[in-house]
């Protein structure tokens, strides 16, 4: 029989075993992945692009991937940023992305094909790229090339980045998206809070936003206005659509008046109330009256209810600032030969040509007449016991910027941060003006202005002549001015409330967004700083030369508050020689010199002789002979050597304006290291003769209010290797006309409008 089991096997192997080599897997290669806010979504994406850093050489050039989203551009690399020791870090963009709406221009070149064009938002692009320049709003020129890049894949990120960054309607504006986020899905998106309700910022909680009826109550309270009162007429918007639902009016004008004056008002606009002077006197601005047949009636009783708010019956005082200031259009154009002068043209501040250049453009001519105009009416207010009106068209843009001058002149609440916030949400946001088209988001450049730079501007002037009245410093004005070209704060997004609670409405409801009791959409407010910067960073917008209304003073180890009054003056700053007039130089001095940047124009009010104008120099004179009161009043000083360009603001992106180690910011940091030491012993001090234990001690000296911090009371370090005098901005990788000097961009940019035109600069494709 067969046997069932398995025969065994006879083959018998005489080679080794052989083994099998282990298969090295391949090294992965990192994704470059961008970092998405709640709401952003990628439209184009193109790999291998080269970002230009240096301005003579291409060997600190990086590779990577550029992306363009509905928020920002973005250069995402693994390469390290060279020549850079130092980065100010903002949450919202990385370290090379530019916000959509920051974008003024979007040129694309072939060198090749010697081709190049400015993209509008739906034109074609028949030549495929190898480069694109972005000049940006806030002066940067940012260059990438697509030499090994797809040219397929360089065209369509092209045409995307000129599509997204112009769009046409304000709901595409990526700040709808991101807040519609939020009610689709409440919770914390990638460690953001889609709200950015402000739960992070201090100073956000502080800042009231004059939307509610108590804000403006409590104002009317903290200046004393007794003849004033809230009125709510306009409650839902029943009665102007460009005005806030709340506001203050004279307690003697009735609903009932005012509702049948509104209609005689260019859009409606009844005079709203300003502030009030300790001495009774208020400020008000008010829109023409278009009725001429009531002009002189209605005119005459809102005068006189002014009148009777005052505690005096003291005179109203109009001033027409379309007669004395210049117009936007003037603005605009003189900041179109600023900027010109800035970044396209070879930097040379030493030369004769560039300073008379800067003159020409007459930026600072403008900047000096409105801090002299707004000079005038708070003498006005201060000194003849007067209630000023400040007149204007439709009232919605110089009235924003001279009442807010004044304010901060004459209030030093206005002077410090979470004042100066709320100056202007009252007199800029809630007010009307018309952010959305001054700053042209929507790229509509007739209705274009930078009429808020210019009120920025002017504070800088004051900040640097009083650096000790303010609580803000210049990085803070600066970052204020960049953060109105992100599209995703509310605050700097429209063009009035009302605009704001109808366009979110609609989008609500286009999207099935819930929005219960609320009045549209809530979008983040700009000051919540924490949305933008850590706590770290945000200390850079605090001034160590700052002297508070009081400050603690130890004795025998007890604290004490030393109240300031008015004989407390900053011994640093002193009255200017008695030649000068309200600030201006007299006429036998007033000669134009070698590099001055004075105007050769005399002021008007210099020509007039009558009794209102020698008090006004008299006031001006005895005010300028005197020591500053830092918590009183301060007037500019108007001069050609005291009216300055604010080169943070405009040389930073600008390498051959940077001075390393050196400027302003060496200051800044020796006196916040100084500040720094000053609290730690008076901290130290504190704890002398108390029974609080040495590690309490410690904990509390680990805290600081300073950005540059002591090492101990006896730090004697020197400036650190990472200042400049851009600090804490850094040119490097931004661009300027020199620096693509005997390429084909030359010939291109020696004859082109750059910031003048959406027009094709070539008709070659």
């Amino acid at each position: 029989m067969f046997s069932l089991k398995p025969a065994k096997p006879t083959f018998k192997s005489y080679l080794l075993p052989q083994v099998e080599d282990k298969i090295t897997p391949e090294p992965k290669i990192k994704k470059l992945e961008p970092v998405l806010l709640p709401g952003e979504i990628v439209v184009n994406e193109v790999n291998f692009v080269r970002k230009c850093i240096a301005t003579d050489t291409s060997q600190y050039d990086l590779w990577g991937k550029l992306i363009c989203s509905n928020f920002k551009i973005s250069f995402i690399t693994d390469d390290p940023m060279p020549l850079q020791k130092f980065h100010y870090k903002n949450l919202l963009l990385g370290e090379h992305d530019v916000p959509l709406t920051c974008i003024e221009q979007v040129v694309t070149v072939n060198d090749t094909k010697r081709k190049q064009k400015v993209l509008g938002p739906n034109q074609k692009l028949k030549f495929n790229p190898t480069e694109l320049i972005i000049y940006c709003k806030d002066f940067r020129i940012v260059r990438f090339r697509f030499d090994e890049a797809g040219p397929e894949s360089a065209k369509k990120v092209c045409l995307a980045v000129a599509h997204y960054s112009q769009p046409t309607d304000l709901q595409l504006l990526f700040a709808f998206e991101y807040v519609g986020k939020k009610y689709h899905n409440p919770a914390t998106v990638n460690g953001i809070d889609p709200g950015g309700g402000g739960s992070g910022s201090s100073s956000s909680q502080q800042t009231p936003l004059f939307e509610t009826y108590s804000d403006w109550d409590r104002e009317i309270k903290r200046t004393g206005a007794s003849g004033w009162r809230v009125c709510s007429v306009n409650e839902g918007y029943m009665i102007s659509t460009c005005l806030p639902e709340y506001f203050v009016v004279p307690s003697s004008l009735a609903d009932q008046d005012l509702k049948l004056y509104s209609y005689s008002f260019i859009g409606r606009r009844m005079p709203l109330w300003c502030w009030n002077h300790s001495n009774g006197s208020a400020l008000v601005r008010m829109a023409n009256i278009k009725d001429v047949l009531q002009q002189r009636k209605i005119d005459q009783r809102i005068c006189n209810a002014i009148t009777r708010s005052h505690p005096q019956r003291s005179d109203v005082h109009k001033s027409d600032l379309d007669k004395c200031l210049p117009n936007i259009q003037e603005i605009q154009a003189a900041f179109i030969k600023l900027k010109q002068l800035c970044v396209n043209e070879p930097f040379e501040e030493t030369e004769e040509k560039w300073l008379s250049s800067l003159e020409n453009t007459r930026w600072l001519e403008y900047v000096r007449s409105f801090l002299k105009h707004s000079a005038e009416l708070v003498y006005m207010l201060d000194s003849k016991h007067v209630s000023v009106v400040l007149q204007e068209d439709e009232g919605r843009d110089l009235s924003c910027f001279v009442a807010s001058l004044i304010q901060v002149m004459l209030d030093p609440y206005f002077r410090t941060i979470v004042g100066f916030q709320s100056l202007i949400q009252k007199e800029w946001v809630m007010a009307g003006y018309q952010f959305l088209d001054r700053c042209n988001h929507l790229k509509r450049a007739d209705k274009e202005s930078p009429l808020f730079l210019m009120f920025l501007d002017s504070i800088w002037q004051l900040l640097e002549q009083y650096p000790s009245a303010f609580e803000f410093s210049e990085t803070y004005l600066t970052i204020l001015y960049d953060s109105t070209r992100i599209s995703l704060f509310g605050t700097f997004l429209f063009n009035c409330p009302h605009q704001r609670v109808k366009q979110s409405t609609e989008f609500a409801i286009s999207k099935n967004i819930q929005l219960g009791d609320e009045k549209g959409l809530k979008f983040p407010s700009v000051w919540d700083w924490s949305l933008q910067f850590a706590t770290r960073d945000r200390m850079l917008f605090h001034n160590p030369w700052y002297i508070g209304k009081s400050a603690p003073c130890v004795q025998n180890g007890s604290v004490k508050s030393f109240k300031r009054t008015k004989k407390n003056y900053s011994s640093t700053l002193r009255g200017i020689p008695p030649s000068l007039k309200n600030g201006i130089i007299n006429e036998q001095e007033f000669l134009p010199r070698r590099n001055s940047l004075i105007l050769k124009l005399k002021p008007d009010f210099l020509q007039q002789m009558d009794s209102q104008t020698n008090s006004m120099e008299q006031y001006f004179r005895e005010w300028f002979s005197k020591p500053v009161d830092l918590h009183g009043v301060i007037l500019p000083r108007l001069s050609g050597t005291h009216i300055k360009l604010w080169k943070l603001c405009y040389f930073r992106w600008v390498p051959e304006a940077q001075i390393n180690n050196g400027g302003f910011i060496t200051a800044f940091h020796k006196i916040s290291v100084l500040t720094d030491q000053v609290d730690m012993l008076n901290q130290s001090l504190r704890h002398y003769k108390s029974s609080s234990s040495l590690q309490a001690n410690c904990s509390e000296l680990d805290q600081s209010r300073m950005y540059f911090r002591a090492n101990g009371l006896n730090d004697n370090a020197g400036t650190p290797d990472f200042l400049s005098s851009s600090f804490p901005f850094s040119p490097i990788g931004n661009l300027c006309r020199r620096s693509i000097l005997g390429t084909p961009l030359s010939k291109f940019l020696s004859g082109a409008k750059i910031w003048l035109s959406t027009e094709t600069l070539a008709n070659e494709d």
